[in-house]
């Protein structure tokens, strides 16, 4: 088996609008795909955004709150106004992330989590259970050719040691 690379990203301050995606566990396989759809043919709606090129997912492992709960398909923007009808409105804080890129099947995305988890415990870095997880789509049309880097959020002082 091929192995994946890992490198660390720390991202400052993401303003990102988009769609909430709220489902059952085994749904989201099915339902975040057709948000990424709707997203991009309402792409033009959204005010100030940057990266066009690619969707960014994010969501909360061990969400605390109702307001946590579910994904979020969306595009980052510069500053947030003027949001489009049904649409919602995330910020992510300054975090850091352990990065492994997927390619392949939406449905075998959870085997590169696995993959990505397993390297950041052997690396001795700390997940961050409760803080945004992002997923930063380059293709997204064709859910059994998806690219897209899997970025978990880790603790500050674990990525500072290595």
């Amino acid at each position: 088996m091929l192995e994946r690379i890992v490198h660390f990203e720390t991202l400052g301050q993401l303003h990102l609008v988009g769609i909430r995606v709220r489902c059952s566990g085994e749904e989201y396989v099915l339902q975040i795909p057709l948000a990424a759809k709707q997203l991009d043919e309402r792409k033009e709606e959204i005010a100030n955004v940057l990266n066009l090129p690619y969707q960014i997912g994010a969501f909360v492992v061990d969400a605390s709150s109702e307001e946590e709960e579910g994904y979020w398909v969306c595009y980052q923007v510069k500053k947030i106004e003027n949001v489009p009808d049904g649409m919602v409105t995330l910020t992510v804080p300054s975090q850091s992330y352990a990065v492994m890129k997927h390619k392949g099947s939406n449905k075998t995305i959870l085997h590169t989590y696995e993959e990505l988890h397993s390297w950041i415990e052997k690396s001795d870095s700390s997940r961050k259970l409760d803080a945004w997880h992002l997923e930063r789509f380059y293709h997204y049309k064709d859910t059994e050719r998806i690219e897209v880097d899997l970025m978990d959020t880790i603790q500050e002082d674990t990525k500072e040691m290595m």
